[in-house]
């Protein structure tokens, strides 16, 4: 009878944990349609681009999202502290003490938003421990909405259908390789890299729907060499992981987070 007891009382943990998940994907899911509305509409009128201190372009559709999702977790999940691209002014201090936070990019892809060639989304990620272990893309443009999570694994959703289960597809033995690579950051040392491995195709994308077209299986691969941001990397991260893909540094150790210069270096994404 005892053992019976500490069986149920871990599956209802479990179930519990699950269902918490599963209510903030939703929530999130929320969260991320609004602000692509709201990123919408700035691209429907028109906008002005200008240039942060490092140089990155920044419009009004950016700061729109990131009032979005700011306001609505503030107010879903006011306990849970929220580390933005578009408000970084917290100490690592701080941010070093965190054990739960949110990591926002309100518009990933600001270049291709800026070309309004449609790769461009919205990333959130739920971060504990440092590790991504909830995370939410939504392409506005093409209404299209990834969730992933440990607990329930990965799901998209085209124009607000059902959510569709998603997986990683590795390549069968011998199959030459569907890589994704940046559209508006190429590298040499890809090219060096793809030049030892067996590839059939390399397609180039915005944003971080390259770590989406790994998890749904029309990519078997995505290398990045080049410098991005913690907030570039987490929602997507996530959603490859809860798919069956990993995410590695370049020498295969495990991707850190919250650092003190949240500048990521190269990192490796495979089915």
């Amino acid at each position: 009878m005892l053992l019976i007891r500490l069986l149920m009382v871990t599956h209802n943990r479990r179930s519990d944990k699950s269902f918490i998940m599963q209510n903030m994907i939703k929530n999130l899911s929320i969260v991320a349609r609004s602000a692509g509305a709201a990123i919408m509409k700035v691209r429907n009128k028109g906008f002005e681009v200008v240039n942060k201190a490092d140089k990155s372009p920044v419009t009004e559709a950016d700061i729109a999202s990131n009032e979005v999702i700011s306001y609505q977790l503030a107010q879903m999940y006011p306990d849970i502290p929220i580390l933005s691209e578009e408000g970084t002014k917290i100490s690592y201090t701080d941010r070093s003490k965190w054990t739960e936070f949110f990591l926002v990019d309100p518009l990933d892809g600001t270049k291709e938003f800026i070309k309004d060639n449609g790769e461009f989304c919205v990333c959130i990620a739920l971060m504990r421990k440092n590790r991504p272990v909830l995370g939410v893309v939504y392409a506005p443009t093409q209404d299209t909405l990834y969730t992933g999570c440990a607990e329930s694994g990965a799901y998209v959703s085209l124009s607000g259908s059902s959510p569709q289960q998603i997986r990683t597809r590795p390549p069968s033995e011998g199959e030459g390789l569907i890589v994704v690579g940046s559209r508006s950051h190429p590298s040499p040392d890809l090219a060096e890299y793809l030049d030892k491995l067996n590839v059939a195709k390399l397609s180039p994308a915005g944003s971080a729907l390259k770590f989406c077209q790994v998890a749904e299986g029309k990519a078997h691969l995505y290398p990045r060499f080049n410098p991005t941001m913690e907030w570039d990397t987490a929602a997507g991260q996530a959603i490859v992981e809860a798919a069956g893909g990993t995410m590695t540094s370049l020498d295969g150790s495990e991707f850190p987070y919250n650092k003190e210069n949240l500048r990521n270096k190269g990192f490796i994404v495979k089915a």
